[in-house]
């Protein structure tokens, strides 16, 4: 059994569903993984109350698309002024749990998950339970 390298926490699992509703939309992947890092981030950050004012760009996902497909906002949103990318994604999710897991439980898990059309809040536990670290 595949085990990742690091513990899985709510925050890969709504990165990774964000990714994942976004690629259904038509989003490019690149783009659907740094939209879904930044998304997190936000929200884990205003969660916790360490988000300062005016530290992220406040847009809904659909419009952005839009003016992203428009040419009117640079492809990748930032918080505190860094850039949240794809190589972004890859470094913080994937890397962190290990690219075997990520790539041959994980995100499949959690598109078929999307798929079947469950909520965020029916899979952010459930779903990681039995994802035990090595070692």
């Amino acid at each position: 059994m595949l085990r990742p390298k690091a513990p899985i926490r709510r925050f890969d699992v709504f990165a990774e569903y964000t990714k994942w509703r976004q690629l259904l939309d038509g989003v490019p992947e690149d783009i659907a993984k740094g939209y879904a890092i930044w998304l997190a981030k936000v929200v884990a950050a205003k969660k916790f109350g360490r988000l300062p004012k005016d530290s992220w760009e406040r847009k809904e996902p659909r419009e952005l698309k839009r003016e992203i497909k428009r040419g009117e906002v640079p492809k990748w949103r930032k918080l505190s002024g860094i850039p949240q990318t794809d190589k972004t994604f890859d470094k913080e999710i994937i890397q962190r749990m290990g690219e075997e897991f990520y790539y041959k439980v994980f995100s499949p898990a959690i598109e078929q998950a999307v798929k079947q059309g469950k909520k965020y809040e029916e899979i952010r536990d459930s779903i990681r339970k039995d994802w035990v670290p090595e070692g």
